[in-house]
């Protein structure tokens, strides 16, 4: 093969994301090399690249041609199931890399197996990148958020692939270089968390609306497309207006009715829960979207617990509560409380990525982290420009909840979100989510807490002594002893 004609950057891994990316990077101009495993994938890839516009898109059935297809420094994206398949690939396509050569893992990989890999990587003499990439299939194909993290040489290599291939916003592509090690999947599994916290949101709006607002798909429909004109504009709010518009082919009514109560998930959303409480970072609102997940699986024990407190003599309070209620002014009290416990949900992720940067000494840029989610990913968003100014007027900002504009928003907001979670636990319906951020908002504004009563339980029954308000040093006291005395 011809110098002229070797490939700018090669991709191994197929399936739905994987080739979508790769016509993505073709169709931006670059030639690109593509690999998978079983070959079929890498002849529907060049048919799809020949429909698309015969896009200099060239397929291999070897690790070997594969990697030998792409011009010197190489860099290879690949797109495989996260875990030994990593491992696997990489194996398979080292062997024919040469030094100063790149791999990139664009999977959701657990940050610290690409710190492992970075190591290995580097025992060869080879550069390596793990790069969150979010968006999901149409994401991948018409412009994602990327998140890459590892060696800054391997990221210089392939910026001008990566800043055409990203999703473009007005201040300029998706994609930035997030810091060393495993900080691309690092900040990659918080977007998911946060994620997480958004939907369990959205889902509580909607219940909300639904059950004690007694509204009807269609209106439903209605009211997430006016939300996504105003404040909540976001790609999760655009698509929840979608989903209960579309008819159920098999009878009458909304699909959406008809949808198994069960949640499935990944993995990172655990993680992202995981790490919180290992760095004693306070994340409830993803962590009660998490639980609800658990929760959401145990659909035949709920159908039980039902039935059983129902003949223990629970009786439903929400057509009692719909009776009394304003349904103008609920959906708009449902708005306000949705972006209220918004803000907490993304300054619980904020914070978490902050305490892992200072851990790991990443210099993570949070502003430059929320401008890249504005395009492209799940999460994408308009008050992410918002989050994005308030960490450019004050980087070490403690939490968005006391960025002075986002303040005076919550507060503008509060009396809403207070009924709306009011409403919900007199009807009995769970808000696991809403009031997270609620409690999260009312526990972090208190300059006292009754934590001096659980310092005091803890220093009488393990004696581990308390600070004083009033004068310094560690006290214990005998508890039990001068109790009694006193009485």
């Amino acid at each position: 093969m011809e110098a002229a004609a070797l490939s700018h950057i090669g991709l191994a891994g197929l399936a739905v994301m994987g080739q979508n990316l790769a016509l993505n990077i073709a169709e931006k101009g670059f030639p690109i090399s593509v690999y998978n495993r079983t070959s079929i994938k890498v002849d529907e890839t060049l048919v799809r690249a020949h429909q698309e516009g015969s896009l200099p898109l060239t397929g291999h059935y070897t690790p070997r041609d594969f990697v030998l297809s792409i011009k010197r420094p190489r860099s290879v994206i690949i797109l495989v199931k996260a875990g030994s398949p990593v491992d696997q690939t990489i194996a398979a396509l080292t062997e024919h890399m040469e030094e100063g050569d790149c791999i990139i893992d664009g999977g959701n990989e657990w940050y610290q197996n690409t710190e492992r890999r970075i190591r290995e990587a580097e025992g060869r003499g080879l550069l390596y990148l793990g790069m969150g990439v979010s968006g999901g299939e149409e994401g991948a194909r018409n412009g994602p958020s990327l998140m890459p993290g590892g060696h800054y040489q391997a990221y210089s290599n392939v910026e001008p692939i990566l800043k055409k291939v990203a999703a473009q916003v007005e201040d300029g592509p998706c994609v930035t270089y997030i810091g060393e090690g495993g900080a691309g999947n690092f900040v990659k599994m918080v977007h998911n968390g946060i994620e997480y916290g958004d939907m369990q949101l959205i889902s509580e709006a909607y219940d909300v609306l639904r059950l004690v607002g007694g509204c009807s798909n269609q209106e439903l429909a209605d009211i997430f497309d006016e939300w996504n004109r105003g404040e909540l504009e976001s790609f999760l709010v655009e698509i929840t207006a979608d989903i209960f518009k579309v008819k159920d082919e098999f009878g009458e009514g909304e699909l959406v009715d008809k949808i198994l109560d069960k949640t499935g998930m990944k993995g990172t959303g655990k993680w992202t829960v995981q790490q919180a409480a290992d760095l004693s970072v306070a994340a409830p609102t993803i962590a009660s979207s998490l639980d609800c997940r658990y929760l959401s699986g145990l659909k035949e024990e709920r159908e039980a617990a039902a039935k059983v407190l129902k003949e223990a003599g629970l009786t439903e309070q929400v057509e009692y509560v719909r009776s009394k209620v304003d349904k103008k002014r609920l959906i708009e009290d449902v708005r306000q409380a949705l972006y209220a416990s918004k803000i907490c949900s993304y300054a619980q992720g904020m914070n978490l990525l902050r305490a892992k940067s200072n851990e790991k000494q990443w210099n993570l840029n949070l502003g430059e982290l929320a401008r890249i989610w504005k395009g492209g990913c799940i999460i994408r968003a308009v008050f992410l420009d918002r989050i994005k100014k308030a960490y450019q007027r004050n980087p070490s900002l403690a939490s968005l909840v006391v960025d002075p504009e986002f303040a005076r928003e919550i507060v503008q907001r509060q009396g809403a979100w207070r009924r709306v979670v009011g409403v919900a636990i007199e009807a009995g319906i769970s808000m696991p989510g809403m009031g997270a951020s609620l409690a999260y908002f009312d526990t972090y504004r208190r300059d006292r807490l009754p934590a001096n009563l659980v310092q005091a339980q803890r220093d009488l029954f393990g004696a581990h002594t308390y600070e004083r308000i009033d004068r310094p040093g560690a006290f214990h006291t005998e508890w039990t002893k001068l109790a009694r005395k006193s009485s």
